[in-house]
């Protein structure tokens, strides 16, 4: 088995598969709100071309986890049709979706062999939400968390970006909603892939003001951290946990794990990555499956220590979150 080891030695076991660049919501701060381009049919990889790629740097290159990310994952048709390819892998399958749809689609989703689900929401009030996802969907993603909880996915995630001046003050709202559901609630860091381009480190509510304001209401204590990307953490009480991802102030970059394929097939070694290689090309192309492994061994080499952010020399990439995936 050929590892993908990058130039710092760091292994990377841990894949990110956008299945499309389509969502149901034009979340501000993922997509404009007018002028995107979407890929056309064509361009995106199809389910057996996602499976061959998948099952090659499983069986070959050591990957263990597999996500599956959009977009909006629950708008490509037949989903439930690649979670039984995937599934069949014998990796750890999860997902990351904004939950609007998930009354309708947690029981197929779960049947195919799906068995864990993380949930974008990034406010509990009304009006709020109107403002954020540009729709009224709040109880329709609400009732989708306590479906997903009920129908045996385990475990149930809920992602919650902080913003200054937006939804800072919702952080108890949050943990409370996550202990009476049984869910866990993780806080992320404001990061500089706004779709309108208006991300200032200033914006950002740091992993040390999130933990001094839940200390004010809750006693907790830390949990090994492994090569997750969240700080976490549980309540004393046994009301579970709770977790904070740190990407701009307590930066993970030395433990990543991550390889990301968006949905045209572009295979990037960071969220934050300038540069790609095109699998689409190698796929339509008939490369063999040691030419592709060794495109992606190459494309994980290339990566960088860290992706820099708050530093002078740092560039975001031209795409945002929903080209990218979570």
């Amino acid at each position: 088995m050929t590892e993908l080891v990058d130039r710092f030695g760091r292994i990377h076991t841990d894949l990110r598969i956008s299945v499309t660049d389509r969502c149901n919501f034009r979340c501000q701060y993922c997509m404009p709100s007018e002028g995107m381009i979407w890929l056309d049919r064509s361009d995106v990889l199809t389910f057996e071309e996602i499976e061959r790629l998948a099952r090659l740097l499983v069986e070959r290159a050591g990957v263990e986890s597999i996500r599956l990310t959009g977009g909006e994952p629950t708008v490509r048709a037949g989903l439930p049709v690649l979670i039984e390819k995937l599934a069949a892998l014998d990796v750890d399958l999860s997902m990351t979706t904004n939950g609007a749809t998930l009354v309708r689609h947690a029981p197929d989703l779960r049947a195919a062999g799906l068995r864990r689900l993380n949930i974008s929401l990034d406010t509990l009030d009304p009006d709020r939400f109107v403002q954020l996802t540009r729709r009224n969907e709040l109880e329709r993603v609400l009732a989708g968390i306590d479906v997903a909880v009920a129908t045996g996915f385990d475990p149930v995630k809920v992602n919650a970006v902080l913003m200054r001046g937006i939804n800072e003050d919702e952080v108890v709202p949050f943990l409370e909603m996550g202990r009476s559901k049984g869910v866990i609630v993780r806080f992320i860091e404001f990061m500089p892939l706004d779709a309108q381009g208006e991300w200032s480190s200033e914006r950002v509510v740091t992993y040390d003001e999130i933990l001094t304001t839940v200390a004010q209401h809750f006693d907790f204590e830390p949990i090994s951290r492994g090569s997750s990307p969240a700080e976490r953490f549980r309540y004393t009480d046994g009301g579970g946990e709770f977790g904070v991802i740190a990407s701009v102030t307590e930066p993970f970059c030395d433990s990543c794990d991550r390889i990301r394929l968006t949905a045209e097939g572009q295979i990037r070694n960071c969220l934050f990555s300038l540069d790609h290689v095109d699998l689409r090309v190698l796929l339509r192309g008939g490369a063999s499956d040691d030419d592709i492994i060794a495109a992606v061994a190459g494309e994980v080499d290339r990566k960088w220590a860290g992706h820099a952010i708050g530093q002078v020399h740092f560039l975001r990439p031209s795409k945002s979150m929903s080209q990218l995936g979570g």
